[in-house]
């Protein structure tokens, strides 16, 4: 497969599309009233949670240049989750 190159405002535009998309999905499990969330699988039951960083590691972008800005910010979640134990959404 070919790579794909984008280049100025496209490629800042199609990154920040992708960490918009993770972020909307992550936020709504913000604070004591944060909500649950539902991961579908591709085998077994769905999975239920509000934890941010399960959220994150689920999110697969269609588009290459948005995933990988999704993929930057589930990143840091990850490793903040590592380092910190929590905090994922803040």
């Amino acid at each position: 497969m070919a790579k794909e190159i984008s280049f100025n405002s496209d490629a800042r535009d199609k990154l920040k599309t992708g960490v918009d998309a993770l972020a909307d999905a992550v936020k709504v499990t913000l604070g004591p009233r944060g909500r649950n969330v539902v991961i579908e699988k591709s085998f077994g039951a769905p999975q239920i949670t509000k934890d941010g960083v399960t959220v994150a590691k689920e999110v697969e972008l269609e588009d290459p240049v948005e995933n990988m800005g999704a993929q930057m910010v589930k990143e840091v979640a990850s490793k903040t989750a590592d380092i910190a134990g929590d905090g994922t959404t803040t």
